[in-house]
């Protein structure tokens, strides 16, 4: 049989398309930047402003007040929005990555019993919150058809949930990544990203094909194997795979080799069913134990990650946000009861989980903070049950006010609370090899042990 395969090329972007596109990306990431900053003049992480921003060029303003350039901005062409997913897919995945490479693994794996603590807590009581108030909103919320329970099992996935995307920029907006409190929100969080992601998976076959014991268990294994391959095999391959590029005098091969390990552990959990943020983490973590030679290489891809592609990210998770749904009382209502249950649940079990764990009240206020930041992974759920018909517009509209709120509530709190709790020495030590590895000051400086590194 001959078989030519020039025969039908792919159809190349369109001139129109792509001047959508590069408007598209230059619109966001230019907002993103000012409101960041602005942001930032007021006390506030940057990632308050670049959330702001998909809120302000979406549907809740531009799309409402101009309706005929929002449309043309972002035209409903599903071709057209794929193209800016791409790139923020892109960017999630290595902000993801170059966040599990600041993960201090000597730490929590001291510190295991306390962050599976407070990542448990932290997930069971808002689950069983979320499902006794699915279990009593108004029939006229539920999509006709859809079962209770199953309405019910997806509204506590949706409060249990912890965003490790947003958790990763807000504490590295804050400096607050070489802190204990901030390894611990990061591995706590990605306790609680696995389990969430694993019971969205378990609710989704219940709205579709029904729940099985064969497909909870392979779900299961598949996790746990990965995570045993990732110890076992992986970190040692790994380690090999960037010491090849440790001795270059350039940063090139380094950043490239990373990338490709990150976005292939992100296939390797997507595929295996689990979502591929938690493989480009566990990969991203098995970078940051190759050494210091190998971080110093990656500092440029760190710059680009924080302060391109992550706004981008960050801002087109806003578009999607359409809070107008929220001027009809009863939507208001259920919105600030299923606020309230949220905030109150996981602040509650992960403040638990820290007192449990001999935390001081102060670490359990910041985890509590920390861990109730949801951002675009309770979007990513509410996307899922919308187009699973397990929610209405109007819930699914609740869901994402949640994801907004949270966000924008977690770091004045975690400043707050930070306040009160002192650096001790490892932790200055571990802020001066962060920055060190960002040639942030000279390397050769050494951080004082009874006072602040230099920022």
């Amino acid at each position: 049989m001959n078989v030519n395969i020039l025969a039908a090329p792919a159809t190349p972007l369109g001139g129109h398309q792509l001047l959508i596109f590069l408007v598209q990306v230059a619109s966001l990431l230019l907002l993103a930047l000012c409101l960041g900053r602005l942001a930032e003049r007021l006390k506030m992480p940057a990632i308050v402003g670049e959330l702001l921003t998909g809120v302000i060029l979406g549907p809740s303003l531009l799309g409402h007040f101009a309706p005929g350039f929002s449309s043309w901005l972002f035209p409903a062409a599903p071709e057209q929005a794929h193209l800016l997913d791409a790139v923020g897919q892109i960017g999630v995945l290595l902000l993801v990555g170059v966040t599990g490479t600041h993960l201090d693994v000597a730490m929590l794996r001291r510190r295991s019993a306390s962050a599976l603590r407070v990542s448990l807590t932290g997930l069971l009581i808002p689950l069983a919150l979320g499902i006794a108030l699915g279990s009593t909103l108004p029939a006229s919320l539920i999509p006709g058809g859809t079962d209770r329970t199953v309405f019910a099992m997806f509204l506590g996935v949706a409060m249990c949930v912890s965003a490790i995307p947003v958790i990763a920029k807000t504490l590295s907006d804050m400096r607050l990544l070489h802190r204990d409190v901030g390894q611990l929100t990061l591995a706590a969080g990605t306790v609680d990203d696995a389990v969430g992601w694993f019971l969205l998976s378990v609710v989704s076959a219940a709205a579709t094909v029904g729940v099985t014991l064969l497909g909870v268990s392979l779900s299961v294994a598949y996790l746990v194997g990965f995570l045993a391959f990732a110890v076992v095999a992986g970190r040692p391959l790994v380690r090999r795979v960037m010491s090849l590029t440790a001795g270059s005098r350039e940063s090139g091969p380094a950043i490239a080799t990373a990338v490709v390990l990150v976005l292939l552990g992100a296939v390797t959990t997507h595929a295996l069913g689990m979502e591929p943020i938690f493989g480009a983490l566990v990969v991203g973590t098995l970078i940051g134990m190759t050494g210091t030679a190998t971080q110093k290489h990656l500092a440029p891809l760190r710059t680009v990650v924080l302060s391109v592609l992550a706004p981008i990210f960050i801002a087109t998770a806003g578009l999607r946000m359409d809070l107008t749904a929220l001027l009809q009382p009863a939507v208001a209502l259920t919105g600030l009861a299923v606020l309230a249950i949220a905030i109150l649940g996981k602040f509650a079990g992960a403040y638990l989980g820290a007192r449990l764990s001999r935390l001081g009240k102060w670490e359990a206020v910041a985890l509590g903070a920390g861990m109730n930041a949801r951002g675009v992974v309770e979007v990513i759920v509410a996307m899922t049950g919308l187009r699973l018909g397990v929610l209405t517009t109007a819930t699914y509209t609740v869901v994402i006010l949640v994801a907004l709120i949270t966000s924008l509530m977690a770091p004045p709190l975690l400043r707050v609370a930070m306040r009160h709790i002192t650096q001790n020495d490892e932790e200055l030590l571990r802020k001066a090899a962060h920055e060190s590895w960002a040639g942030m000051y000279d390397t050769t400086a050494q951080p004082s042990p009874t006072g602040p590194a230099r920022p």
